[in-house]
């Protein structure tokens, strides 16, 4: 299978996020890359460099109001007496559908939904290679293989048209089903990371033409607590079009593909002409997050379950965090779908 990354995604290296008011060190850290290149090459992935692609790709999904704000604000909060020296938020506002700041604090809480996602200098970049990961391997499936992986790093499936949150500034997923869609008339987004997927969701919620599905553990006591809920089925022109499965805490592998036959179902009912995978693999039962329980060979499973849908698909990572199974959980789950697909 082949597999897209560049090196300029490592350089974002987030010192820290509150966790429950408290200060705790950043789990996405640039080591998460090796683990996940390991484990790549395990599974016979052919790793490519993406090309830049420019803003089109991402323009296409997010706001210019908000690209510019990714592009600039590091600069301009430097130039503030006292300043962090990450971009962390202080202030966010109740509604968004006023007035918007011309300050850069301002701008920082209309822009970032909470604290895990600082942005340095190097933030911009590596965000935007990361998403050109995604551009290459959404193309080269548009281009006739059945498959391919986008090891993106920063993640992006919490980012929303405008806001960043949850480590994520440029959602990954949706400008790989933008693209996609410039010869699919239909996209389905499968999201099987431990957090719903609420930034996909908030960016086609009013569409009808990519149906986005999420499993993930129940937001009614985890991130990202106010989207992910079952009733939450989209707007609009859009209603109808999104299907979340929240499972119970500390769910394990039997649990976790029960869930995925019934996303299956609504995915089969929509009919798409191609597949985006959200891949997390942090609903390991040993990730640090602790959300769910799937094992090793649950992800194996997980593969092969998804490649029986016979979509042509486009893999990109979101979560799954430091632990010595990162790597062979990414290898069970191509190794798995692979398998299926040959």
């Amino acid at each position: 299978m082949k597999a897209f990354y560049a090196e300029e995604q490592k350089r974002h290296d987030p010192k820290a996020f509150l966790s429950s008011g408290a200060p705790q060190p950043n789990p996405e850290q640039p080591e998460r890359v090796e683990r996940l290149l390991a484990g790549a090459l395990s599974a016979g992935c052919t790793i490519e460099r993406p090309r830049n692609h420019g803003l089109g790709p991402v323009a296409a999904v997010h706001t210019p109001e908000y690209l510019d704000f990714l592009e600039h604000i590091y600069a301009r909060w430097q130039r503030i007496e006292g300043a962090s020296a990450e971009v962390i938020p202080n202030i966010h506002p109740i509604a968004r559908n006023g007035s918007y700041p011309a300050s850069a604090v301002g701008q920082a809480g209309y822009h970032m939904a909470d604290t895990a996602c600082p942005i340095s200098g190097e933030t911009w970049q590596s965000a935007l290679w990361s998403a050109w990961s995604a551009v290459d391997a959404a193309e080269a499936v548009i281009s006739g293989v059945p498959a391919a992986y986008a090891l993106c790093r920063p993640p992006g499936h919490h980012a929303f048209a405008d806001v960043a949150s949850g480590f994520c500034f440029i959602n990954n997923s949706a400008v790989a089903a933008q693209v996609l869609r410039k010869q699919s008339a239909r996209v389905a987004i499968l999201d099987v990371d431990l957090h719903h997927g609420n930034g996909t969701q908030g960016i086609f919620y009013a569409r009808p033409d990519v149906l986005t599905v999420s499993l993930h553990a129940d937001p009614v006591r985890f991130y990202p607590f106010f989207w992910g809920h079952a009733d939450e089925r989209g707007e609009g022109p859009g209603l109808g079009y999104n299907f979340n499965l929240p499972l119970p805490r500390k769910s394990d592998d039997a649990a976790f593909l029960e869930a995925l036959e019934v996303a299956f179902q609504r995915i089969r009912a929509f009919s798409p002409d191609a597949l985006v995978v959200a891949l997390g693999l942090d609903a390991f039962e040993g990730d640090p997050f602790g959300g769910l329980s799937v094992t090793t060979p649950g992800f194996l499973r997980i593969g092969e379950a998804i490649a029986k849908l016979g979509l042509p698909t486009v893999i990109v990572q979101e979560g799954g965090y430091l632990c010595d199974e990162l790597g062979d959980n990414l290898t069970a789950f191509l190794t798995g779908f692979g398998g299926k697909m040959r």
